[in-house]
């Protein structure tokens, strides 16, 4: 069971698989690639192992991307935090990943 906020992101991001993933893809209606999937793992990785949102930028020049090209494939950082089944970052990142 993955339970997620009003907002739609998960609650506890232990209780992640990438059954998950893929399901919010599919409601956003993303096709997941192999780049996606490398931003994902970065992402869920960088979090889970410092405990705080990783600065964009440097998740994005890990895997050669600008972050330009991170908004075309997800639409925004936040739309990304979120299909990649983490927590709610609160409000003040949220403001800076739109």
């Amino acid at each position: 069971y993955q339970a997620v906020d009003e907002e739609g992101y998960l609650i506890d991001p232990g209780t992640w698989d990438r059954s998950f993933t893929e399901r919010r893809a599919e409601e956003a209606g993303l096709i997941l690639t192999a780049q996606h999937w490398q931003l994902i793992d970065l992402i869920r990785d960088k979090y889970l192992r410092l405990g705080a949102l990783p600065p964009m930028r440097t998740v994005c020049k890990a895997v050669g991307l600008d972050k330009h090209a991170l908004k075309r494939q997800f639409g925004s950082c936040l739309a990304l935090w979120k299909i990649s089944g983490l927590p709610n970052p609160g409000d003040e990142a949220k403001a800076y990943m739109n």
